[in-house]
């Protein structure tokens, strides 16, 4: 019976993969990437290989039937992102809902996924939390932030290095800018980095120093 596996990728060290990870990657018979140079890059790393094919954002929509079709002409196929667990803010939702529509078994092996540590670690409760993925880019974007001021949970975003500095300036206006907030960076790498302070505090350090690498931003729930 064929099956698809999602199998988290490390965000950072590579030593994050787990060995669990390692045997499906190896006893697979394709892999599906969001872009396969990085795939392919971490397979050579651990001297694995195997077929991959493209699956992302661009030819999701295009090549989903196509691709539950070959997912049903093999007994195990792989989706794999970038970095972190497939599925969180990056394709693969509609292709793990084709192949549930399709009578495909559909797994998912626990591992990396960026929003967790930096949760743990920002300071904030952690026993309830909503996690909002990308905000929009244009169209209901200060709608989406408002929605956010009276959230009595821990708020998740994840955001680009490019925007950070414009997410926290609009956040200032659009909420309140002494609501206590976290920037991490780098999850798992070199670099890793907590900013902590008010929002109006991180604004103005995102203003006057560059923001490089993956971003999760976290805002503390809203209390009367």
């Amino acid at each position: 019976m064929p099956k698809l596996i999602l199998v988290p990728t490390p965000i950072g060290n590579l030593e994050d993969i787990t060995l669990r990870a390692l045997r499906i990657l190896k006893e697979a018979d394709i892999i599906f990437a969001e872009d396969t140079r990085v795939t392919n890059k971490l397979l050579q790393h651990f001297e694995i290989k195997k077929k991959v094919l493209a699956y992302h954002a661009h030819n999701e929509h295009r090549f989903l039937e196509k691709t539950v079709s070959l997912i049903e002409q093999n007994t195990t196929s792989i989706l794999v992102s970038d970095a972190g667990t497939p599925g969180i803010s990056d394709p693969g939702f509609l292709l793990v809902r084709a192949c549930i529509q399709a009578g495909i078994e559909v797994e998912c092996l626990p591992g990396p996924t960026a929003f967790v540590p930096a949760l743990v670690a920002s300071g904030f409760p952690s026993d309830k939390f909503i996690f909002e993925g990308f905000l929009p880019h244009k169209k209901g974007r200060q709608t989406r932030i408002q929605a956010l001021s009276e959230e009595t949970r821990t708020i998740i975003l994840y955001e680009s290095p490019h925007r950070i500095s414009k997410t926290l300036l609009q956040m200032c206006e659009w909420l309140n800018p002494e609501r206590e907030a976290c920037v991490v960076r780098e999850i798992s790498k070199k670099f890793e980095t907590y900013h902590r302070g008010t929002l109006r505090e991180l604004a103005t350090y995102f203003t006057e120093h560059e923001a490089k690498g993956e971003i999760v931003l976290l805002l503390k729930g809203y209390a009367e």
